[in-house]
């Protein structure tokens, strides 16, 4: 029986990292796409020569154009010039948006059935380029961000108090950005509510560290953003969809009136399965996180209509 197969765009520190923890968990033969000649074929190639040591067995192939990426199951797009210090977001969305469109149209074209993951930033306007771009049904188009923010968060809990992060259930909601909103009302450490634990500014400054999160890692490696957190979040998507586990996490899935807004990508908690997003949850929140999300949900909008599609 042939395996699945997960293509990956973008052979940088994301891109990369994807493949890596991919194949090491043999979800899948794996797909490594790049503009740049020789660099997905020499990563490629890399892994591959890493197999014998780890004892995983899938294929790792490196490409500079599509054809070698058809049928995939999944495919996780990370390409996209990254945000350099000092340079917000938005700075970023035009060249984003060429990128992000001209990617889709190859993946859409080779594989018309696959799950899309896209990890570019800024990244819920990149969902709603792949989505408008692919034609797929808003259950096979998602953003991979909220699993990387709750890690963050889920982080951040467990340092601060000594803990296990197994231990720690939480969710941070919202856009993928300054404006997203840890969700304090549901977490909890084995049941136990985090406000028993903390006072109320220690969990305020572990909600400013998380918002913060890739800033920090930026500021601190100076030339580059985080990679192994967020490759380690698209590859635990892909995984729940190629395993069908049901998993409740949060995504940037696209709204038709849930949590009261309309033709957005926007962080919210999900069932992913084999059906890709099978369910938009709707979480009871606090009137002070409602407004946290409802202005979370402005900043997002805004970037939407820059896009101009």
């Amino acid at each position: 029986m042939a395996r699945p197969k997960i293509t990956v765009v973008g052979a940088g520190n994301v891109g990369a990292t994807c493949a890596h923890w991919a194949a090491a968990k043999e979800l899948a033969d794996v797909v490594l796409v790049d503009i740049l000649e020789g660099m997905p074929q020499g990563k490629s190639l890399d892994l591959m020569q890493s197999r014998p040591i780890f004892g995983f067995n899938v294929e790792v192939t490196g490409a500079n154009d599509y054809a070698a990426t058809k049928g995939s199951e999944v495919v996780i797009i990370t390409a996209g010039i990254p945000r350099k210090p000092g340079m917000s977001r938005e700075d970023l969305i035009n060249t984003n948006k060429n990128i992000v469109s001209t990617v889709t149209k190859e993946v859409a074209a080779q594989s018309p059935n696959a799950f899309l993951i896209i990890v570019s930033n800024p990244l819920d306007a990149m969902c709603y380029v792949a989505y408008k771009v692919s034609g797929f049904p808003k259950n096979r188009v998602m953003g991979m961000a909220g699993i990387l923010d709750t890690a963050r968060y889920r982080c951040f809990i467990a340092m601060e108090l000594g803990v296990a992060v197994e231990e720690i259930q939480a969710m941070v909601l919202g856009g993928h950005g300054d404006e997203m909103v840890p969700v304090v009302s549901a977490t909890n450490i084995s049941g136990v509510p985090l406000t028993e634990l903390l006072p109320a500014d220690k969990i305020g400054a572990l909600v400013e560290r998380t918002k913060k999160g890739g800033g920090e890692i930026v500021a601190l490696l100076k030339t580059g953003s985080a990679f192994y957190a967020p490759a380690a979040a698209a590859v635990q998507m892909a995984e729940a969809i190629l395993k069908d586990q049901k998993r409740l996490v949060p995504v940037s899935a696209y709204l038709q009136g849930e949590y009261g807004l309309q033709d957005l990508f926007f962080g919210v908690p999900v069932i992913l399965g084999a059906g890709g997003i099978e369910k938009v949850l709707t979480l009871k929140l606090s009137a002070a996180e409602e407004e946290l999300l409802k202005k979370s949900a402005a900043a997002v909008a805004k970037t939407r209509d820059d896009l101009k599609m």
